[in-house]
């Protein structure tokens, strides 16, 4: 039996760690809050909150330098850039959502981009998924709530923003 020479073991180390295996390091770039609200679903799986590789950052950071401005531009928002209302926003959809009280029984997660309010987790019912969107809907600030809740087993759904809101 041959042993592999010291070449080939450096290469396979080498290879390894930088190859298709190795998964770039991804983090909060934006630092967009990310915040668990409830949590008395015990077998939600925690979301994915925002992360980016460093050549995702590179890719959206004219994007978002575009859409930040371009809402005070056309008289929106009060603030030069729309991601700044997010890390007050989250915390106040936060509390909201516990001083409710009708989601106690839920495991669900906010993240804030943009004015942009993304409810993340598992709830018991449908109805209590459009009772915690239109919630958020009221707090003062948030332009729009993306619901990718979960009820029960079911996967995932994507609502989209919704225009204005009702």
């Amino acid at each position: 039996m041959m042993k592999p020479s010291l070449l080939s073991f450096l290469f396979f180390v080498l290879f390894s760690a930088t190859g298709a295996g190795a998964q770039e390091a991804r983090t909060n770039a934006f630092n967009d809050p990310f915040l668990q609200v409830t949590s008395a679903i015990a077998q939600c799986p925690v979301p994915e909150g925002p992360l980016y590789t460093e050549q995702e950052v590179r890719d959206v950071a004219h994007v978002r330098a575009q859409h930040g401005g371009s809402c005070y531009r056309v008289g929106r928002c009060r603030l030069a850039n729309s991601y700044w209302y997010d890390q007050e926003i989250i915390p106040r959809v936060s509390q909201y959502i516990k001083l409710d009280g009708r989601f106690d029984d839920t495991s669900v997660w906010v993240q804030g981009e943009r004015r942009l309010v993304f409810l993340k987790g598992c709830v018991k019912t449908r109805e209590q998924s459009e009772a915690l969107e239109k919630a958020v809907w009221l707090v003062d600030d948030v332009m729009g709530v993306v619901n990718y809740l979960r009820v029960g087993d079911e996967p995932v759904r994507y609502v989209p923003v919704q225009a204005e809101k009702k």
